[in-house]
């Protein structure tokens, strides 16, 4: 198991310092992270790394994953689009179902610790048996427009937590409580971070019949309308009037997300037989294929029209691929315009970005170059690991006018 001492080197030295200096005045404590799913999305990617590394720095960490049931899940991912602007409408009887499921989980994972945080919409409602400590509410989705009647109910179930947590600064909403910016991170000792040989590499292209002959366009992420598959495939198609290339489009489904099926069978009915589109469904843990996918490719692509952060980003730009995504939620923070890949708005942007880069290789090498030390500047998982520790002792320490670290 990685420690922090194994970053030495490769993160920021006065991350390293911060982190146990803050540390050291919080050894023993108990910390506590709750979501909905230990596997198949970001957050619960995050948890993955952070938790081992909070441990190795002295604190009693728990993280839990809620139960719920079908309708639970789709209330919840109806909550999530409402959230994002779509403007689903849920009923009384979804709301109950939403109360009840996380009324169950309360009961079975009984939150109490000295620092709580309970990730995203799901188990909000488990703020309603806080006994003691600092409970924040970790939102990762992108709130910036939300439906009013949905956001109405929930900022009456935030509010009552000590604090909230958002990845950019556009995506609060105004309530009453403190209110801190931590955008996610990446691990770079990770498997899907690490580096990997020119043979591993191929290796994984030949196991899924991608062949290397081409110039390889790249989407990795969760068949999910928001990341804008079908868009995806669609810009594809434009550049392929002018260069032949091939798509990949890799991603799998989260056991909190309905829809993921539905989205995966609209993206093979539009890319039909074209041998050119490989459409790969990735099982859990495929840290390493993801790793080789990235580093094989020539140019990747995240074209989302809403986004909570999109750590896919950061990933590639880690293994020196200039990257062209949506300019919406946290992209733009990772996205350097015209420095580490480029922001677009439409299909046509998308293509036009696509083909420039694949004309000019030597500028898209340059892009890499700058994004990979962007990210171990900005987004490591140190940097997380800080923040934190930040948040933690500046809310236990909020009626005091200096807070020494």
């Amino acid at each position: 198991m990685r420690g922090i001492a194994d970053y030495k080197g490769i993160a920021e030295q006065g991350d390293l310092r911060a982190i146990e200096a803050m540390a050291e005045k919080l050894k023993g404590r108990t910390m506590l992270h709750v979501n909905s799913t230990a596997e198949g999305g970001g957050v619960a990617e995050l948890l993955q790394r952070i938790v081992p590394l909070l441990k190795d720095l002295g604190l009693d960490v728990r993280w839990e994953v809620m139960k719920g049931t079908k309708p639970f899940f789709e209330v919840t991912k109806a909550v999530h689009n409402s959230l994002q602007g779509k403007g689903v409408h849920i009923t009384k009887e979804m709301w109950d179902e939403y109360e009840a499921v996380n009324r169950e989980n309360a009961e079975r994972i009984r939150p109490d610790a000295d620092f709580v945080v309970i990730h995203d919409p799901q188990p909000a409602l488990f703020i309603d048996y806080k006994k003691r400590g600092v409970w924040l509410w970790r939102c990762h989705i992108d709130i910036s427009g939300p439906d009013r009647v949905t956001w109405y109910f929930l900022k009456n179930i935030v509010e009552r937590y000590d604090g909230s947590i958002f990845s950019v600064s556009n995506f609060a909403q105004s309530v009453s409580i403190p209110q801190f910016m931590m955008q996610p991170s990446i691990d770079p000792l990770a498997d899907k971070n690490i580096e990997l040989s020119e043979e591993e590499v191929r290796r994984v292209f030949e196991r899924h019949n991608v062949p290397t002959d081409k110039p390889i366009l790249l989407q990795v992420s969760r068949f999910d309308p928001f990341k804008d598959p079908l868009g995806v495939i669609e810009a594809y198609r434009l550049v392929k009037k002018y260069h032949d290339c091939r798509l990949v489009l890799a991603g799998g489904t989260a056991t909190d997300d309905p829809e993921g099926e539905r989205v995966l069978k609209e993206v093979l009915d539009k890319a039909g037989a074209d041998p050119d589109i490989h459409i790969l469904l990735l099982p859990p843990f495929s840290d390493k294929e993801v790793n080789a996918l990235q580093r094989g490719s020539t140019i990747v692509l995240q074209k989302s029209t809403r986004e909570g952060f999109g750590l896919v980003v950061a990933e590639a730009l880690w293994k020196k691929k200039p990257v062209i995504g949506g300019d919406v939620g946290g992209i733009p923070l990772q996205i350097v315009e015209g420095v580490t890949g480029y922001l677009v708005h439409s299909v046509e942007g998308a293509a036009y970005r696509i083909r420039q880069l694949l004309m000019n290789p030597d500028v898209a090498k340059r892009m890499g170059e700058a994004a990979k030390e962007h990210i171990r500047k900005n987004f490591l998982v140190t940097r997380n690991i800080r923040n934190y520790l930040a948040i933690w002792l500046s809310m236990e320490h909020r009626d005091e006018k200096v807070i020494y670290i």
